[in-house]
């Protein structure tokens, strides 16, 4: 397998593997805009050069919008191999190529999210484990920050405060997103009319700088669904999805 990494100067050419289209595309436009702002900071998007979701994003910890404290580790947003990608080792060369990467940069480890039991759109923890990763802090949530340190006596990264309780004051349904995953900018104005057509209590908090992302009520900024101040999700849903989902609450409701 061939790889390519993703810069400025190739960014308006290249597909961006999780969201294929023209970049007129929103989706397609959206992360694009998100991508061209971070590459000054160090991000790294290291993809397959055939169109499919084969790739890794990841970008210095210090600069990672996720609410973590992990200077001098290399955080990774997504690795994401599926379809016709699965099965062929492609992960590990992936990950291989971050580790690599990291180290020449001088960092002094990897640290990604996921759960102890597979969750959409969160890393895989069975293949985290069998890489070498282990578990440093976790949420109330069950989310939970994995590692991946270079040597020994290292010290672990950690969520911070504001993340490790997820819990908000706010009422109904609270959906906090960044613009890092291009599904946001189809699926949320969705949720945005479904709700209103059908009288649903319904607030969608755009996350829009690494500030607010860090200072997050939730270890996943990317999509974080709250019912009454609970957390409920970070899967992306559409209409009907969503309306089940709000079925099943009511129906639990007395």
């Amino acid at each position: 397998m061939e790889y390519i990494k993703v810069t400025k100067d190739n960014l308006e050419k290249e597909h961006i593997c999780c969201a294929i289209s023209n970049n007129k595309d929103v989706q397609v436009s959206s992360k694009k805009a998100w991508l061209a702002d971070r590459f000054d900071e160090g991000l790294v998007f290291l993809k397959s050069v055939e169109r499919g979701k084969c790739f890794i994003e990841y970008i210095p910890a210090e600069y990672a919008w996720v609410p973590i404290i992990g200077d001098g580790y290399m955080y990774i947003d997504c690795l994401w191999v599926s379809g016709s990608f699965k099965g062929h080792g492609y992960s590990t060369d992936l990950l291989n190529a971050c580790i690599e990467d990291s180290k020449q940069k001088g960092k002094v480890g990897l640290c990604i999210l996921a759960a102890a039991k597979k969750k959409p759109f969160l890393a895989d923890p069975k293949f985290l484990k069998y890489k070498g990763f282990t578990v440093c802090d976790e949420a109330d949530n069950g989310i939970q920050l994995w590692y991946l340190p270079f040597s020994s006596n290292i010290a672990k990264p950690q969520l911070r405060e504001c993340a490790k309780h997820p819990h908000i004051e706010e009422k109904g349904y609270v959906l906090y997103y960044t613009s890092q995953c291009p599904f946001n900018a189809k699926y949320v104005p969705v949720l945005q009319q479904t709700a209103k057509d059908n009288g649903i209590l319904f607030n969608a908090i755009h996350i829009d700088s690494r500030e607010k992302a860090q200072n997050a009520p939730t270890p996943v900024t990317n999509y974080a669904l709250f019912y009454d101040g609970r957390y409920i999700t970070n899967e992306q849903m559409n209409d009907k999805r969503f309306l089940k989902l709000v079925k099943a609450n009511s129906d639990r409701t007395p």
